[in-house]
């Protein structure tokens, strides 16, 4: 097949690789095949929809190594979930009757994509596959080439996703100011949150390298300033048990010792037990376009300073976020090198007409190849086993167990 125009769609919430993924993408595609067109959807599938999209000129290609320095994304993004026709036609996207699926493929027909890439989780890498598989039917040919973007690190089978290194890396510095708190107040308990709905990578990997952070650091103890009150105190993840009459006995101990406690939590831990409680009351859970709960209006961190805080005589609560912080930011050197890796396999695979997602495929070897689509899965839970994880538990002193309760998805 012969490739005239290249389309890229960057999808879903933000994550320290889209920036970069973008940029790398057009390198490379001028390196090696610069009589090609790109254009580049804006606001994802929204743009998609709308007809929405820029060509990307010679000055952008020229300038594209400069959005390596920046996060976010320079083309936009938004959550639109095409199977979700009630919803885009409440926000106008499509009329009444119109199937959004058919659309958007027949979108990229007018616009004569050749080849797709969409950087994004794997709500957004199987819906492109569902948009080719369409225009197959009707003997259009697209290939979509998919590049994984989640700051959960939660896609099956891909060993790391693009951006989740940075997240944690900027989630550990963002604590390391939070934590710097605890002695603004007696008896201070600091909730660190971190973003991460099923999965609790993100939080477990920002406490490691927090931890590890302050392994690098001098310390005064007879002045007060002693590591084990900068200290992680307690990690809680979707993927583990949480025994709180435990908990609250170990913790506060800590607090009578230290003066303060400081616990890492996944935004997704407690939620099957908050949704409990709020139906019970009778109040409504807000769901998203794709039905997971917004997990803002629900608020775990919130809810776990009210389970804690008496228990363990806290006369202080702080809780402070670092999701926006952390997904924002730009790629680190660790992962603009697997972002660099990708992206010129994307390019390869696409040139020659190979379909799927771009990864470190876990149940070949961690072999790095295009994924089949049908292979793609969300969710994957954090492996709470692995030896790091169970290292630095045991460096916290506290107990680790599997969840009985499967985290919402």
């Amino acid at each position: 097949m012969s490739i005239r125009r290249v389309a890229l769609l960057t999808a879903g919430g933000f994550a320290p690789c889209l920036s970069a993924a973008v940029g790398d993408l057009i390198e490379r595609y001028t390196e090696v095949a610069p009589e090609v067109e790109i254009i580049a959807y804006q606001y994802g599938y929204h743009g998609l929809l709308t007809g929405n999209y820029v060509v990307i000129d010679d000055e952008g290609r020229k300038n594209a190594g400069v959005l390596r320095q920046y996060g976010g994304s320079p083309i936009g993004n938004s959550r639109v979930k095409l199977t979700n026709a009630k919803n885009l036609v409440e926000r106008g996207l499509v009329k009444e009757g119109v199937d959004p699926l058919a659309f958007a493929a027949e979108r990229l027909r007018e616009d004569g994509v050749d080849v797709l890439h969409t950087i994004g989780g794997d709500d957004t890498n199987t819906t492109a596959a569902d948009l080719a598989a369409y225009l197959h039917e009707h003997d259009y040919d697209l290939t979509v080439v998919g590049l994984p973007k989640t700051i959960d690190n939660d896609v099956v089978p891909i060993r790391q996703s693009l951006g989740a290194w940075t997240a944690a890396e900027q989630g550990a510095g963002f604590a390391f100011n939070v934590i710097g708190e605890h002695r603004s107040n007696p008896r201070m308990l600091v909730i660190h949150e971190c973003m991460g709905r099923n999965c609790g990578y993100l939080t477990a990997e920002t406490a490691r390298r927090y931890h590890e952070l302050l392994g690098d650091k001098q310390w005064a103890p007879s002045l007060g300033l002693s590591q084990e009150r900068w200290d992680v105190h307690a990690v809680f993840l979707p993927e583990m048990k949480l025994d709180f009459e435990a908990e609250a006995k170990r913790l506060k101990t800590i607090m009578d010792e230290q003066g303060n406690v400081n616990i890492f939590l996944s935004e997704g831990a407690g939620v099957p037990e908050i949704i409990a409680e709020m139906e019970a009351k009778g109040e409504e859970v807000q769901r998203d376009p794709f039905g997971h709960v917004k997990l803002d209006t629900i608020n775990p961190g919130q809810w776990f300073a009210r389970q804690f805080a008496d228990l363990i005589g806290a006369e202080k609560v702080m809780v402070q976020k670092s999701g926006y912080y952390s997904r924002a930011a730009a790629a680190n050197e660790e992962d603009l090198a697997l972002i660099k890796q990708m992206c010129d396999l994307a390019v390869e695979c696409a040139l020659r007409g190979e379909p799927g997602v771009i990864g470190q495929d876990e149940e070949n070897g961690d072999q790095l190849g295009a994924i089949a689509f049908d292979r793609i899965a969300g969710g994957k839970p954090f492996d709470i086993t692995q030896q790091w994880f169970v290292d630095l538990m045991a460096e916290l002193g506290q107990d680790l167990a599997p969840s009985e309760t499967a985290p919402e998805h």
